[in-house]
């Protein structure tokens, strides 16, 4: 009797192991909590949604901007901040990386909003947490959905560059490139589409769409003659030159962007990629979110929230950084 029950014990013990093993590989959402700063910091929230509006009220871009930067803080070493950190002594920034280099922004905004936060809490929430807010609270603004942030993520005290380049999506990609890099963080092809409707608002650089509206041939010919007009086809010619993701709505969110697709009118070579005319994998996804915005909304809420899932920092691990740009 007493084997079995020893027996049982050390199974037991075995599972809540291999349960902490993954949460820590992956996922650990619950220690994650919507109401992780109700005690700590109850006016955390408010802060952060004050800070937001502003930024966006003076620069309707910057929704974007903020949804862009915690997709991509996200999918480096898991929703830790570590995509605000900048160059030091000990730190090669990411975002020096290809994907970020001179088009991630926002992080006058972001220093703006730990600020705010700091004289309300100082030391309880984290960048990462703010990041994550920011980006519920941009959606919302702009028309977009809104969802339950969970919280308590704490900081890295690193970044990776490499893995930056290596993991992050990039405008030129296929389909199968575009899954593989979204089912390495654990994501669907729904999560990827929904979360590929955020290019429902903000701009492009010219450098990143130019290859398509010359080269392309699933592209429609007066979407790309007018992209044509702010886009030469030489490099280093107006690579900077912005163009909207959307073009019917651009300040919006909405679901105009998957009718876009529909239309062969998807600014990214990336952005087509998702929709072929009826036999890619992604196809069906994207004629439903153009037939219906409400489905569009409801699975972006929870792909937003699973990606948020993603790696966390907690308990002891990490830090709360006083600045965000910086470890202690």
């Amino acid at each position: 009797m007493m084997m079995m029950s020893w027996c049982r014990i050390n199974n037991i013990a075995v599972m809540v192991l291999l349960i902490m093993a993954y949460c820590n590989v992956k996922y650990c959402e619950a220690e994650l909590s919507p109401d992780f700063y109700s005690n700590s910091c109850p006016a955390a929230l408010s802060t952060i949604q004050n800070a937001v509006s502003k930024a966006i009220a003076k620069e309707r871009r910057m929704a974007a901007s903020l949804i862009r930067l915690h997709f991509h803080d996200c999918f480096v070493q898991g929703c830790d901040g570590s995509i605000l950190l900048e160059d030091s002594a000990t730190i090669i920034s990411e975002q020096n990386a290809l994907q970020n280099f001179k088009s991630v922004r926002g992080f006058n905004v972001v220093d703006d909003i730990k600020s705010a936060v700091e004289q309300a809490c100082p030391g309880v929430v984290s960048c990462a947490d703010i990041l994550a807010v920011a980006a519920r609270d941009a959606s919302k603004y702009v028309g977009g959905p809104s969802w339950a942030v969970k919280l308590g993520r704490r900081d890295s005290k690193t970044a990776n560059k490499d893995l930056a380049e290596a993991n992050l999506p990039i405008a030129f990609d296929d389909l199968e490139a575009l899954l593989s890099s979204f089912a390495r963080q654990g994501l669907s092809a729904r999560d990827m589409v929904a979360l590929s409707g955020a290019h429902t608002i903000g701009m492009a650089q010219c450098i990143t769409f130019r290859s398509r509206i010359y080269n392309d041939t699933n592209v429609d010919a007066g979407f790309a003659s007018t992209r044509r007009r702010s886009c030469p086809p030489v490099t280093g010619n107006g690579d900077g030159n912005l163009a909207p993701l959307d073009l019917v709505t651009p300040s919006s969110f909405d679901n105009n962007y998957f009718k876009n697709l529909l239309r062969r009118k998807g600014l990214l070579h990336s952005d087509q990629a998702l929709f072929n005319g009826g036999s890619s994998a992604t196809d069906g996804f994207v004629s439903g979110y153009a037939r219906n915005q409400a489905s569009f909304y409801s699975d972006f809420s929870a792909a937003m929230v699973k990606m948020g899932d993603i790696s966390p920092l907690t308990g002891s691990d990490g830090e709360i950084r006083k600045i965000c740009g910086a470890i202690n």
